[in-house]
């Protein structure tokens, strides 16, 4: 087994699923020095083949079962399609496996519950693939918020569209919601009171394509959410509004993907004015903060590779993956419900 720079023994890490997001997972791997990446599993042989060459040293292999037998390896990445998730993980675990899987980690409550148990009661990591809480942007938005710089959250608007890739398995709240859901509940820190969510499927298949989310957290704040797989252009935008500040993210943006505007409204106690209180507009500077380099999956990577070695518990662990699974399967109730309100415990 390798070491890293600081000499400690590099962690022996198998990848399950090489589709769409695996090779980038394989990527990075190969790219960390606190990882050795020993095997790549995948039951299409088309996906083997495409992965030859692609993966250094590592074996490719077609049965998760022969990676989970293999005692040099020590944690696996699951990045299969959704249904999977929650079988793969709880065997991973059951061999004493840490894990690192794709979002959203289960598609049912009570299977993510089933996994954070599981990882609690095996002392291993679990830790949900929430790629953008490890990108500088929301790390910089979260910043702002912890420093008081926006002030009191009054709302929080997020649209997440494009054209495809429209899934089999999962409708498009299940595929694209769970990013800025993840990105909203790091922010906050909390589950919302309740939400209330529309959905229409286009394709004959009963998946919806085009869903609408409003969350509410109570005290006058709420947090509403857009995913589309039918829009002609993409957009992946998001608005945070405070009493001080509001910050724009938008994510396609390379070079200033996060703008702060001292823009807004003051309110203040008035008598001339017909209810007591006088709003005045308020137009100041824009500025937006630099931001360091880096790719945020290699950040997720050395997160959870760091966490192995250390002990110490994700930024995105089973718990906070569970609170998206809670949020979407209230919201898939929702839609079938014509969109009716669903409170949350």
């Amino acid at each position: 087994m390798t070491s890293d720079g600081s000499g400690r023994k590099a962690v022996g890490v198998a990848v399950i699923g090489c589709g769409y997001w695996g090779p980038n997972l394989i990527r990075n791997f190969l790219g960390c020095d606190a990882a050795s990446l020993l095997a790549v599993c995948d039951q299409d042989p088309r996906q083997r083949a495409r992965m030859a060459g692609r993966c250094g040293a590592a074996r490719l292999v077609e049965r998760a079962e022969e990676v989970l037998a293999d005692p040099r390896v020590e944690a696996v990445a699951i990045a299969t399609p959704v249904h999977t998730h929650a079988r793969l993980a709880l065997a991973a675990l059951e061999a004493g496996k840490h894990v690192l899987v794709e979002k959203p980690m289960a598609d049912n409550v009570a299977d993510a519950q089933r996994m954070v148990q599981a990882a609690a009661d095996r002392g291993r990591t679990l830790m949900v693939d929430h790629v953008f809480l490890y990108s500088p942007a929301v790390r910089k938005i979260k910043e702002l918020i912890d420093g008081d710089v926006l002030g009191e959250i009054y709302y929080i608007d997020s649209v997440r569209i494009n054209l495809g890739l429209i899934q089999q398995d999962v409708n498009v709240l299940w595929d694209l919601a769970p990013h800025d859901l993840s990105i909203v509940d790091h922010l906050l820190g909390r589950l919302p009171l309740s939400l209330a969510a529309t959905g229409a499927a286009h394709t004959g298949s009963g998946l919806e394509d085009v869903a609408h989310l409003s969350l509410d957290y109570g005290g006058n704040l709420i947090a509403t959410f857009h995913v589309n797989w039918l829009s002609p252009v993409k957009l992946r935008h998001m608005i945070v509004g405070g009493r001080k500040k509001s910050v724009v993210y938008n994510d396609l943006d390379g070079m200033e993907p996060i703008k702060v505007y001292d823009r807004g409204i003051d309110v203040v106690s008035s008598p001339q004015a017909k209810h007591g209180l006088l709003v005045s507009y308020r137009s100041g500077d824009v500025w937006s903060p630099c931001l360091p380099p880096g790719e945020p999956l290699g950040n997720v990577v050395r997160h959870f590779l760091d966490c192995i070695r250390d002990g110490r518990s994700p930024l995105s662990d089973g718990t906070s993956g569970l609170r998206i699974v809670r949020i979407l399967e209230a919201a898939q109730q929702s839609i079938k419900a014509q969109g009716s309100r669903i409170a949350l415990s």
